[in-house]
């Protein structure tokens, strides 16, 4: 890393469908804080595959470069699930800040299904079914044309939050790691953002939009959404410099994007998996020392 470059102090790091979208977007607003354009740069986790356009060095620290004086972060939220991404960050930037933004595990993999079949990287479009498949697709049967990466698919494992979480804590201690709960960012943004702001240590004054952010999608045309997530036109487009492939690739996205509610989670289907995930509950609870009860319900 160029040691003159300006670097992130803090990382919004998952997990998927459980706000973390809105606080990148509520902290955005702050004047004292920096985020990029672009979100989920996917640049630490060797163990993660890369989303184009590909960042290497100088073009991830190039992100951070307009920041100023301001408090810089990012925010991918699968590096909640690789093994490799707490080290990576940890040696990049040994004082970083740790943002891990959680949720009823039923009702976040409810929602990224819905999300995985908006960018066609799922293909079954019953969340039942894509639960009765995650056997086949541990063993890298029945993928997708265009998944972006097969252990977005396991919905259980990204589910067990616990596992993820711990490794976070013990690479940097509990006093350098938020844990922010969906439900409470919900309930309570003013709240959750002015911690996150001293978390952070910015001032806790200004006050955001708490706009809805990131509501449910559906494409108008699966057939261009396809084409459009297709590895093919990704790599042809991101012959383009990386702001240029931003603009052209999310002006084409919002054209086929329109907006609906998301069906509601069958309640068989939901108690059947709280009942597989209690474990993982119980064993999160016991990490966090925070009652969970309220997921179960």
């Amino acid at each position: 890393m160029t040691a003159r470059a300006r670097r992130p102090e803090f990382f919004i790091v998952g997990a998927p469908r459980s706000g973390t979208t809105a606080l990148y977007q509520y902290l955005r607003q702050h004047p004292g804080v920096f985020m990029p354009y672009r979100k989920e740069p996917v640049y630490f986790g060797a163990d993660l595959p890369r989303r184009l356009p590909v960042l290497d060095e100088r073009g991830y620290l190039r992100l951070f470069a307009p920041a100023g004086e301001r408090v810089a972060g990012e925010a991918t939220v699968w590096y909640l699930y690789s093994e490799q991404a707490p080290a990576e960050i940890k040696q990049f930037n040994p004082q970083a800040r740790i943002i891990i933004a959680l949720r009823n595990p039923a009702d976040m993999l409810a929602s990224l299904h819905s999300l995985m079949v908006f960018t066609s990287w799922e293909d079954i479009e019953s969340f039942e079914a894509a639960l009765d498949a995650e056997a086949d697709r541990r063993q890298g049967r029945r993928l997708p044309r265009n998944v972006w990466w097969p252990k977005a698919l396991h919905y259980r494992w990204l589910g067990d939050y616990a596992p993820h979480v711990r490794r976070w804590l013990e690479t940097f201690g509990r006093e350098q790691v938020q844990i922010i709960l969906f439900d409470d960012l919900q309930a309570e943004p003013e709240r959750v953002y002015r911690q996150t702001l001293e978390f952070l240590g910015v001032p806790a004054t200004f006050t955001p939009d708490f706009a809805v952010v990131n509501p449910s999608r559906r494409a108008r045309s699966i057939r261009l959404q396809r084409l459009m997530y297709n590895p093919r036109t990704l790599r042809t487009l991101a012959r383009l410099p990386p702001r240029a492939f931003h603009l052209v690739w999310r002006t084409f996205a919002r054209l086929n994007i329109r907006y609906a509610e998301r069906e509601k989670l069958d309640p068989a289907v939901r108690a059947r998996l709280l009942a597989e995930l209690a474990p993982a509950i119980t064993e999160l609870e016991h990490l966090l020392h925070r009652d969970l009860s309220v997921w179960r319900r």
